[in-house]
């Protein structure tokens, strides 16, 4: 397995940066974070809407001199979203994605479902179908997988409502039997299920062959707040809170042998939501690299 990360979390970088550090660091996965660039001089974020073959040779390159795989590119909007032209230049973006990742030659492609506010959970599935169906069959042409990422967005559109409908087992099996596509699969993020309850090394046989890519992000849970909280808050404050592996609940030897065992060898990429590692640029490069020593004695 590749250890990596999810590039965001380098807000003061831009990409080259971040894959120099990434190779020096140890690092041999980035998981590229595409949305939409804002005119700022430095971003994380890999240009896709000015992106040529010319640039993904020469960012190959770069990867390749400093020992990286380019395993994924995330961008992760509301594609249900209920307002008509929010919901079109998301998409639209997405598909820039996918045109970015057949000119790199990375396979997958990380985004959320979302969810339309106004409607059920059923017609925000007859939403979904429409806007994948076509997505996955111009990702299938050109060599390219869809991996949804499972967090439940809490809150995202409207309090106490989840966000992304794609989060839990048995919404993943309505999503793949109305999208049976093969290019249709997870970014799957064992931290989300932590809190919800799931039991997320148990679900790993189910799906493992629609295991696409990991996000590595633990969750810490505070016990005494749960009862005063309960498992529906989504307000100003929680009984529980995301952290850098091996900083909460998940035993992740645990979950990299599970994983290896159902077939899966790629990418564990931390998503780095830690607020203790996050007010400076040093505290994030610090997290990172507590998150790696803990994953490399993970699969070692």
């Amino acid at each position: 397995m590749r250890i990596g990360f999810l590039t965001n979390c380098l807000r003061h970088r831009n990409l080259p940066e971040i894959i120099e550090w990434a190779g020096a660091n140890g690092f041999s996965a980035l998981e590229l974070a595409c949305w939409p660039r804002e005119g700022n001089a430095v971003d994380p974020s890999l240009d896709v809407v000015n992106f040529s073959q010319q640039n993904a040779d020469e960012l190959n390159a770069l990867a390749q001199k400093h020992n990286i795989t380019f395993t994924c590119l995330t961008y992760c909007p509301n594609t249900l979203a209920h307002n008509p032209a929010e919901r079109d230049a998301n998409v639209k973006h997405i598909y820039r994605v996918i045109d970015a990742a057949q000119l790199l030659g990375v396979q997958n492609v990380s985004t959320f479902v979302g969810r339309d506010e106004t409607k059920t959970q059923k017609q925000n599935f007859d939403e979904m179908a429409n806007v994948f169906a076509p997505m996955l069959d111009y990702a299938g042409a050109r060599n390219v997988r869809i991996a949804i990422e499972n967090c439940p967005m809490p809150g995202w559109q409207f309090e106490g409502l989840a966000g992304n409908v794609a989060y839990a087992p048995v919404i993943w099996d309505e999503m793949f039997a109305r999208l049976p596509h093969a290019n249709f699969g997870l970014n799957l993020d064992p931290s989300h299920l932590v809190w919800l309850g799931v039991n997320y090394y148990d679900i790993v046989p189910q799906y493992a062959s629609r295991i696409f890519h990991t996000h590595a992000k633990d969750t810490e849970i505070y016990a005494d707040k749960r009862p005063y909280y309960s498992i529906m808050n989504s307000g100003w404050d929680t009984w529980w809170q995301y952290r850098l592996p091996g900083k909460g609940e998940i035993d992740w030897k645990r979950w990299a042998n599970v994983l290896r065992a159902n077939g899966y060898d790629g990418a564990l990429s931390i998503e780095h939501e830690d607020p203790e590692y996050e007010h400076t640029e040093a505290l994030v490069q610090e997290g990172l690299l507590l998150g790696k020593k803990n994953l490399t004695e993970a699969i070692s």
